[in-house]
């Protein structure tokens, strides 16, 4: 028996056992309770992972190492969402295939997070670039495109039941989310189209489709980015500049969801914050449609189409303002303001969503040229661009009022444009506007004299009766973009074929030639006429060696938005999960990522699963019922201090820095201790510090400075995760990080603290062990009453803790149960048995030895049961009572928990060293507070 904490050698051994013993695999099993416990979807970098990284991993082991002790069959797996820009990148730059970077980044994050003695189901490993895997989300999308969403039923239904309407009523009618300019026709036109224009017709509705939209276009990495990829204008990855542009895209209609996915916050336990953030980017907006004619005979047959929430303010607008991308544009521009627009255009097209909507000091836009006509008194209002209005939001067109608007009111000021008061209740609208609905309508025919709940519906009723607008509920969410201009990612499993005016339309491959896999490419750039890297397979990858297949590929949360259900059956080729799976794992019970993710993968993934609930393949509507954003993990940063402008080079200890005018540099963490420097490390780790340098130290050690910032490679403040587990132990890491804090809290990262956790472990330890005699402590005594006090005091806190995820307090809870424990010189085997259970969710490769220690079978810690707590033991039968005289207190005196105030008060006086302080007086009064305190009153 091992009687060292060998803890090296311990993790080793245990790592390996559950690897042989596939001691995590989760089984179907219907006679137990489930409980299905994920992380996000890691993506694998080549740097591998630092500390800060295992901080969600090590909270999710936790649950699941708990729910397995309290007897439910727990699902707790691991892949990697493994398509990405940076391997594209590096294949761009040396010519390999971005599979190989992949396979090998995910090679070195398996065997770290396999280091730390996480729980993972590895024979459930899913990778989204394996075309097993991207089969099935290349299904999900031909089920998208044969769909369609009903607003009559509020789901999505197969474009079949679209086709039966069409044959018996037509469209006119029909509730369905569709393009907004979609032509209505008849049973008897659709039935006289031919299947080729019937064909076409359906495009329209298909919840998968190709649309001209408005994109983050990244030329230097030659693809479309997301919004959230995109930061003050350039790329996330790498600060390229990336500009606005439209272009022919599949896109997804998640707006068709977009009130379902509001009421299902409602049914989710997430964060308040991250709620709110989804309803934000939903934006839902009650209001109305407005159209204005074009006051221009070239566009006389042409409408602006406005959505507003506030119609009864349509006798203030005094100009109209339309996104400088607006299709539009050339037409509207006379030739005196051609040259000022496209300057505009071109500027605005450089700047990004986020910049153009949230900049409200600066006022930038150009005149048209061109006059809408407002319906309700037929003024002429002046047509401008601004780059605060967005082509894909809307109709890509607002009406300025600018007494009631603020940012309307400084476009009104800057461009000098009449601000028309609309209601006697606003007030100095000459000063900034004032967005009342107070009083009574002025300036506004129709409405005047009325309130605002008496003017809307007016206004509405008029507009719907003249048929040039109607009421409206509109949402800031867009349509998602669902194509890159990128090889590396899931093939589009479309080709395109001419129809009789050779239009190409998209056409689905057959399911059974699923899947759709990447061809070989020359170079992973975009061919030279500017098409997708896959344009470089043209002449060979054609369907049936005719059709050219779709040429972008599925973007990065494509695989992302499903994954949860492969993991439920990862290995079946005929289904993407079977229904036993489904029906059995049904949803996540425990999710836990970065917040980061809020308003893109966890609106898609809600989106995906409430499409794939629709039609019928998964029974829950929400698919994480309870999910923790775990808080970041900063780094603390060291600094030298080099003198400048000396030679030879000098660096002054911080103590010393303020006597000198120095400038402070980064230093590797990972040559500091305890804030010290290794001056040699130092000298050999860097290129700019000659060998002749000058280290001024303070008691002869170089002390640095330091600072708590973002954990990254640029600061020097990485801390690679195998070095502490080489020096401390993966158990010690996991306390650790634990004990930092609350899981959803930043919090700084301190290597020198780390000795703590490590000491706690060692201190465990000698409950079993005495490492200088090599002995067995355990005894098989019974438990005294003292000891079973302290243990289910911990019982009780350990398991009311983990109930709400508050896992420092665990620790904290666990270091007081250990020292109380060590101090009664405990070492009985009844109490450390349930001790061992406490600790492994936490240390589960020391649980697993000490658990061998006590004469259990190896293994089997997984598969016993979480101890219960008995109240009985934290009763107290004898209570200490201070006695005081006069209020002082004298002495303490033990009595039973139960003794009436009778008894007590007999007991006290009865005691002799309560007759040696009376020495001989008589207590006016004895008052005993029950369980409190006994004060004797005596003469004064």
């Amino acid at each position: 028996m091992r009687t060292e904490y060998q803890f090296r050698e311990i993790e080793k051994q245990w790592q390996s056992f559950w690897e042989t013993n596939n001691t995590f695999q989760a089984q179907v099993n219907p006679n137990k309770p489930k409980y299905y416990v994920l992380d996000m979807f890691p993506y694998p970098s080549g740097a591998g992972l630092h500390v800060g990284h295992p901080l969600g991993y090590i909270a999710s082991d936790i649950i699941s190492r708990y729910k397995r002790l309290q007897g439910f069959e727990v699902l707790h797996p691991m892949g990697f969402d493994s398509f990405g820009l940076p391997a594209e990148q590096y294949a761009i730059q040396t010519g390999q295939h971005p599979a190989l970077t992949t396979e090998e980044n995910i090679a070195r994050y398996i065997e770290q997070l396999k280091n730390m003695g996480f729980s993972f189901d590895w024979t459930r490993e899913v990778r989204t670039s394996d075309p097993s895997y991207y089969k099935w989300t290349q299904w999900i999308f031909m089920q998208l495109f044969n769909s369609w969403y009903n607003q009559a039923s509020d789901k999505a239904e197969s474009i079949d039941t679209l086709i039966q309407i069409f044959e018996k009523s037509g469209s006119i009618g029909v509730k369905a989310v569709c393009d907004e300019e979609v032509k209505r026709i008849s049973a008897e036109e659709w039935n006289a189209y031919s299947e080729e224009e019937k064909y076409a017709y359906l495009l329209s509705f298909r919840l998968a489709f190709l649309d001209d939209s408005v994109v983050n276009w990244c030329p230097a990495l030659g693809t479309v980015l997301a919004n959230d990829e995109v930061k003050d204008g350039v790329s996330e990855r790498g600060g390229h500049p990336v500009e606005q542009k439209k272009m022919r895209q599949w896109s997804m209609r998640i707006t068709a969801y977009a009130d379902r996915l509001l009421r299902g916050l409602e049914e989710v336990d997430w964060s308040d914050s991250l709620k709110e953030q989804q309803r934000n980017w939903i934006g839902k907006s009650i209001g109305a449609e407005v159209d204005f004619d074009i006051d221009n005979l070239a566009l006389s047959h042409k409408k602006i189409k406005v959505f507003t929430t506030r119609v009864d303010t349509i006798y203030g607008v005094s100009f109209m303002v339309l996104a400088p991308e607006h299709e539009w544009v050339d037409e509207l521009t006379t030739p005196e303001q051609k040259e000022a627009v496209e300057a505009y255009v071109t500027w605005a097209k450089s700047r990004s969503e986020l910049d153009r909507v949230s900049e409200v000091k600066q006022v930038s836009g150009v005149f048209t040229g061109s006059f809408v006509i407002n319906p309700f008194n037929g003024e002429r209002v002046p047509i401008y661009l601004a780059d605060y209005v967005l082509a894909g939001y809307g109709t890509g067109a607002v009406m300025g009022v600018p007494s009631g608007d603020q940012r309307d009111w400084n476009f009104a000021t800057h461009f000098n444009l009449p601000i028309i008061p609309i209601l006697d209740a606003q007030k100095d609208i000459d000063q900034q506007a004032d967005a009342t609905k107070e009083g009574k309508y002025i300036n506004s025919e129709l409405i005047n004299g009325k309130t605002y709940q008496e003017a809307t519906p007016i206004l509405t009723e008029w507009l719907e009766e003249k048929g040039i607008g109607k009421a409206k509920i509109q949402y800031r969410m867009r349509n998602a973009v669902f194509s890159r201009q990128r090889y590396w990612g899931e093939p589009v499993p479309v080709y395109f074929k001419p129809n009789s005016q050779g239009d190409l339309l998209p056409y689905l491959i057959q399911e059974s030639e699923l899947p759709l896999e990447l061809p070989k490419i020359d170079k992973y750039l975009p061919t030279e006429t500017g098409e997708p890297p896959l344009g470089r397979a043209a002449d060979a990858w054609k369907y049936q060696g005719q059709y050219d297949y779709e040429w972008s590929t599925m973007p990065g949360w494509a695989g992302s938005s499903w994954y949860w259900y492969r993991y439920m059956d990862a290995k079946n080729d005929q289904e993407f999960a079977s229904q036993e799976a489904v029906n059995y794992w049904k949803a996540v019970d425990l999710y836990i990522g970065g917040s980061e993710h809020a308003t893109g993968h966890l609106l898609y993934s809600r989106f995906w699963n409430k499409f794939l609930k629709d039609l019928g393949y998964v029974q829950e509507e929400e698919f994480a019922k309870k999910l923790i954003n775990q808080g970041m993990i900063q780094g603390r940063s060291n600094f030298v201090y080099r003198v400048k402008n000396v030679s030879p080079a000098t660096f002054v200890s911080h103590g010393l820095k303020d006597q000198y005018d120095v400038a402070a540099l980064h230093v590797d963490v990972n040559i500091v201790e305890n804030d010290i420097l290794n001056v040699e490390a130092f000298k050999s780790s860097r290129n700019d510090v000659p060998a002749d340098a000058v280290f001024v130290l303070e008691e002869g050690k170089y002390l640095c400075g330091w600072e708590v910032e973002k954990m990254s490679k640029s600061k020097y403040n990485v801390v690679n995760p195998d070095d502490l587990i080489t020096k401390y132990g993966a158990d010690t890491l996991r306390v650790y990080e634990m004990f930092l804090g609350p899981l959803e809290q930043f919090k700084p990262w301190n290597t020198n603290s780390i000795s703590g956790s490590h000491n706690f472990l060692r201190k465990v330890w000698r409950l079993f062990f005495d490492e200088t005699t090599q002995k067995v402590k355990l005894e098989d005594a019974p438990a005294k009453p003292e000891e079973l006090k302290v243990l289910h005091a911990a019982i009780r806190k350990v398991h009311e803790d983990l109930e709400r995820y508050s896992f420092n307090t665990v620790v904290s809870t666990l270091m007081i149960c250990v020292n109380d424990l060590t101090q009664l010189k405990c070492h009985k085997k009844a109490i450390l048995k349930d001790l061992v259970l406490l600790l492994s969710p936490y240390a589960p490769h020391m649980a697993e030895e000490l658990w061998v220690a006590l004469g259990e079978e190896a293994g089997s810690i997984s598969k016993a049961k979480f101890p219960e707590f008995n109240a009985a033991f934290l009763v107290e039968d004898e209570f200490n009572y201070p006695i005081s005289f006069n209020g002082k207190v004298k002495l303490t005196l033990s009595f039973s928990a139960t003794a009436s105030p009778a008894e007590v008060e007999a007991g006290v006086l009865a005691h002799a060293q309560v007759q040696k302080v009376l020495d001989g007086q008589t207590p006016n009064k004895i008052i005993v507070v029950p369980k409190r305190i006994v004060n004797i009153v005596l003469a004064k």
